[in-house]
C-alpha cells in the first residue's frame, strides 16, 4: 500500500499524517506532495522523516495506491488527471468535484458503497458543515424520512485554514495589549464578535457555505430533504456546532431519537441538560465522533425535533472523514 498527501503543509494536510497515524492506516511507503513553497520541508511519521517534493505534471502518482489530496479546488482540477490517470484512487478535500454526477461525495456513515462507483478515480469529501450534520441526520431518517431542516452553524476558525486560526489567536493578543487587531482572514475582527458570513454571498441572499449544505446533504442521502442553513464564524479554534431542526414524516420521541443517535455510527450521545452535560467545542476538539446533545420536541411542529451537534472540524470534518472512506475500500478489497 503506497499512500500520497497531496497538501501536507496545511492545517487538513498535517491532521492526515496524525489521523494516518492515530489508526494505524496500512501502508508500506508515505510520499508527500506540496506546492513550490513547501516543497523540501521535512515532516517526521512513525519515526521516519519525509521531505515534501513539489506537485508537478509528471509520473510521480505512478504506483500510489490513494492520494488524500488538500490543496485547493483550483490546484485539485488541475491535477486531478496527473494523480489519477495511473489507478491512483483521489480522495478530495476541496469543494471542486462534490457535486459533478460522475464523482461520489461521500460520508462513510452514511453511504460508503457510493464510494465504488468512481468512474474518473476521484471521491469527493464533503463540506465540513455537511459531514457533521448527515452523520447526525442519518440517524433519524433511519427512524423516519426528513422532510425538511433548518439548521445554524456556529463555525471555528479553522475552517479557514491554519493562518486563520493563527489571525484568532494574535487578535486576542492584540486586543489585550491594546492595539489594533490584524484583519485579513475574514471579513470583521472575529475575537470577541461572530460573524454571519461564511463563504461569498450568491444572487439568493444565502452564502455558498449555506447552499453547500442544501446540495450535498441530497446528494449524500439521495433524498429530496429540503435544507435551510445559516452558516456563523464564531471565535472558537477547531470544532464546529451545529444547531439543527428536523421535520420528520411522522413524530418521533425524544426517546427514540435518542436510542437512535446512541446506537448510531460515529455518534456519540451526550444529553443530559439536567447535570448541564451536552456537548461543547472546548471538549470535542480533537475528537473524531460527531456528538448529539440538547434533544427535544419541537414545540413549534408536532413532527419537528430540534438537536445540537459538535464535532471536530479539521479531524471529522476533514482528515478523518477521507480516511475513514479509505479505510472502507480496504476493507471490501476495492483498493488493490
Amino acid at each position: 500500500m503506497k499512500v500520497a498527501i497531496v497538501g501536507v503543509s496545511g492545517a487538513v494536510g498535517q491532521e492526515f499524517l496524525r489521523v494516518l497515524d492515530q489508526r494505524n492506516f496500512p501502508m508500506d511507503e508515505l510520499v508527500l506532495f506540496g506546492s513550490s513553497r513547501s516543497a523540501g520541508r521535512v515532516y517526521t511519521f512513525r519515526g521516519k522523516q519525509y521531505t515534501v517534493k513539489e506537485l508537478k505534471h509528471n509520473d510521480d502518482f505512478k504506483g500510489i495506491d490513494v492520494a488524500f489530496v488538500s490543496a485547493g479546488g483550483g490546484t485539485s482540477k488541475e491535477f486531478e488527471k496527473t494523480i489519477t490517470k495511473h489507478g491512483t484512487v483521489m480522495i478530495d478535500n476541496s469543494s471542486a468535484f462534490r457535486m459533478d454526477e460522475d464523482v461520489p461525495l461521500v460520508v462513510p456513515e452514511v453511504n460508503p458503497e457510493d464510494a465504488l462507483n468512481r468512474p474518473r478515480g476521484v471521491i469527493a469529501n464533503p463540506n465540513c458543515t455537511t459531514i457533521q450534520m448527515v452523520v447526525a441526520l442519518k440517524a433519524i431518517e433511519n427512524l423516519s424520512h426528513i422532510k425538511r431542516v433548518h439548521v445554524s452553524t456556529y463555525q471555528a476558525a479553522s475552517g479557514a485554514g491554519a493562518t486563520a486560526m493563527a489571525e484568532l489567536v494574535k487578535q486576542y493578543e492584540q486586543l489585550l495589549k491594546g492595539e489594533e487587531p490584524t484583519v485579513e482572514k475574514f471579513a470583521y475582527q472575529l475575537a470577541y464578535n461572530v460573524i454571519p458570513h461564511v463563504d461569498v454571498f450568491t444572487e439568493n441572499g444565502y452564502t455558498k457555505e449555506e447552499m453547500k449544505m442544501y446540495n450535498e446533504t441530497r446528494k449524500i442521502m439521495h433524498s429530496d430533504i429540503e435544507v435551510s442553513a445559516t452558516c456563523v464564524r464564531v471565535p472558537v479554534m477547531r470544532a464546529h456546532s451545529e444547531s439543527t431542526w428536523v421535520e420528520t414524516e411522522r413524530p418521533i420521541s425524544v426517546e427514540e431519537a435518542r436510542k437512535a443517535f446512541a446506537e448510531a455510527e460515529g455518534v456519540v450521545l451526550q444529553d443530559e441538560p439536567a447535570n448541564k452535560d451536552y456537548p461543547m467545542p472546548l471538549f470535542v476538539a480533537d475528537h473524531d465522533p460527531v456528538y448529539v446533545g440538547r434533544i427535544r420536541k419541537d414545540i413549534s411542529n408536532p413532527n419537528g425535533l430540534t438537536f445540537w451537534t459538535v464535532s471536530d472540524q479539521i479531524k471529522k470534518g476533514a482528515a478523518l472523514n477521507a480516511v475513514q472512506i479509505a479505510e472502507y475500500l480496504l476493507k471490501v478489497g476495492n483498493i488493490k
